[in-house]
């Protein structure tokens, strides 16, 4: 058995110069559109999460291609989902996301990882916002570009 998950995590909105912005759809329920997010392992920094979130689940290495990955000092709290409460330690029902964006050039590739998720798709703002599942990655995705 894995190592229990502390309750802390990273969201990096994913955006082009046209304001498009990249959502991936989950494995574990295809209803589910997101930006990429992903758990901070021990002895992580929340931005050393996202740089390694953001190659594992798109392939793009934001460090070998000189691209910034932008922190908006900022966290949300939400409450974890019940399928996914097994990965923390008993009790434990809220998260707190860091939130971070970078913008990438328009056509750059994107490879998924496939344990995690089956498709992407890029969005203007509006579609984005209607598509992605998640409250806190809409009121992220609204305030790029403001």
């Amino acid at each position: 058995m894995s190592a229990l998950r502390k309750p802390v995590s990273v969201l990096v909105v994913i955006y082009n110069e046209h304001n498009e912005f990249l959502l991936l759809q989950r494995a574990d329920d295809k209803h589910f559109w997101q930006s990429v997010t992903g758990g901070v392992d021990p002895g992580e920094t929340p931005i050393t999460t996202a740089y390694r979130e953001l190659k594992e689940e798109t392939g793009i290495d934001a460090a070998a291609l000189g691209i910034t990955i932008h922190s908006h000092n900022k966290t949300n709290q939400y409450t974890i989902r019940p399928q996914w409460r097994h990965r923390y330690e008993p009790g434990v029902t809220i998260n707190t996301e860091h939130v971070f964006s970078i913008q990438v050039p328009s056509g750059i590739s994107v490879v998924l990882a496939e344990d995690e998720h089956t498709d992407f798709i890029w969005l203007n703002k509006t579609h984005a916002c209607e598509r992605v599942w998640s409250p806190s990655n809409r009121q992220e995705i609204e305030l790029i570009g403001v």
